[in-house]
């Protein structure tokens, strides 16, 4: 009997499995299928609006004067940009940037350093608190580490008064150290999939897709038409995304501009940052699945949004269902043919999805040659093993509604 049970433990997870890659499948049908789009918006309007950049830090001393600087090197006219350092820091960070402040500000830059008094609601209760201090109709987000170059801020604009229902314009995120190390190639490699096909896929398709919290626009109506940011999950921009669009409102994706970010370069470090975004996830998907569920999406708006807040998932039930299948080996003596033919079948199924998307995105974005592909395709594998394990506790912990704190990814300037 406990054998039995464990049995249908193994073909449950099998099942889960499959039903997840239906969603990466249908992301490369249509990556194939769908005809590439110009990206060529109309030309800015001459009474441009007022836009507010906003720039949360929490412990970042060796990024923050660069931060500030790309802010304040926006092309923009200076009468209608403010830029708002939201400092949470404890540490040297707000010393720093005192000194560039007062510097950029002697220089004619609006830009403003706000302290509070305690992290509540975490990088969503700064980016509120910045915003209940400027009503500016359009708020630009850049995480610490992330650089825009001078003209993102009037391309990613265009595209955003070109599309009045447009909640938000995210751009592509590429990154300064992606050839650190094996750990910073397989991560881009990865990135470079969830960007150059899942979050074009997803924006051509015309279904919710995912603002990555940095290097985008939001539409301040939009924003407040949704409730505002809101604290209760480690994925605040997420939840806005699915609340905005609950409203009847849209987003657009953009290849180009892109901004310059970093990746976690030690192993631990990534751990840190996956697991903060794994738990997010669940968090948004048990609080607003049953609103996605009863909305008046198209089945395939619905379909799209549960697995991709679902996909979490699969590193536990990948954990669970290799312990369980060597359980099921162990106890009968040898791998039935039924989860022989199973375990084929997914091997050839993770094969397809992980040159698919990856091998689209390599291609796509011009990193390199065969070998060059290859030798960091192999080492993905390695890395969602990891990641398996190291969310498992994580993921079910969110699940069952335990709240955590928001853990940054520690930066370094690369």
């Amino acid at each position: 009997m406990l054998l039995s049970a464990v049995d249908f433990v193994v073909f449950a997870c099998f099942v889960a499995t499959f039903a997840i890659a239906g969603y990466f499948l249908y992301l490369l049908w249509w990556f194939w299928s769908l005809p590439v789009e110009s990206e060529a918006w109309p030309e800015l309007p001459g009474d441009l609006p007022r836009v507010l950049v906003q720039v949360p830090v929490y412990n970042e001393p060796a990024v923050v004067e660069r931060a500030l600087n790309a802010a304040a090197a926006l092309d923009w006219p200076r009468d209608r940009l403010k830029v708002q350092l939201l400092d949470d820091s404890t540490d040297l960070t707000p010393d720093i940037a005192r000194h560039v402040i007062a510097r950029l500000q002697r220089d004619g830059v609006d830009v403003e350093h706000l302290r509070r008094s305690d992290r509540s609601g975490f990088k969503a209760g700064a980016l509120e608190y910045g915003m209940a201090r400027c009503d500016a109709p359009y708020v630009a987000v850049f995480d610490a580490d992330f650089v825009p170059a001078s003209d993102w801020l009037r391309r990613a604009m265009a595209a955003m008064l070109a599309r009045p229902k447009a909640a938000f314009v995210q751009t592509r995120i590429e990154w300064g150290n992606g050839e650190r190390n094996w750990l910073t190639r397989a991560q881009r490699l990865m990135q470079d999939a969830h960007f150059a096909v899942e979050q074009d896929v997803r924006a051509r398709r015309g279904v919710p897709f995912q603002f990555n919290g940095t290097g985008g626009i939001w539409r301040r109506a939009a924003i407040d038409e949704a409730g505002g940011w809101s604290h209760d999950t480690l994925s605040e921009d997420l939840d806005l995304v699915l609340r905005t669009h609950l409203k009847g409102w849209t987003g657009v994706f953009l290849m180009e501009p892109h901004v310059v970010g970093e990746l976690p370069q030690k192993l631990d470090d990534f751990g840190v940052q996956q697991s903060r975004w794994s738990k997010g996830f669940v968090q948004v998907a048990r609080k607003l699945l049953p609103e996605v569920w009863g909305s008046q999406w198209s089945d395939e708006a619905k379909f799209v949004t549960s697995v991709a807040l679902m996909q979490q998932v699969i590193f536990p039930v990948l954990a669970v269902g290799i312990v369980g299948l060597l359980v099921s080996i162990l106890g009968h003596g040898h791998l039935i043919g039924f989860f022989r033919f199973l375990g084929w079948l997914w091997g050839l199924t993770a094969l397809t999805i992980l040159f698919g998307m990856t091998w689209a995105a390599f291609w796509r974005l011009k990193r390199g040659n065969i070998v060059d592909y290859v030798a960091t395709a192999a080492s993905v594998p390695f890395v969602l093993v990891y990641l398996a394990f190291a969310n498992t506790a994580p993921i079910v912990m969110a699940a069952l509604g335990r709240k955590t704190e928001f853990n940054r990814t520690p930066k370094t300037g690369a």
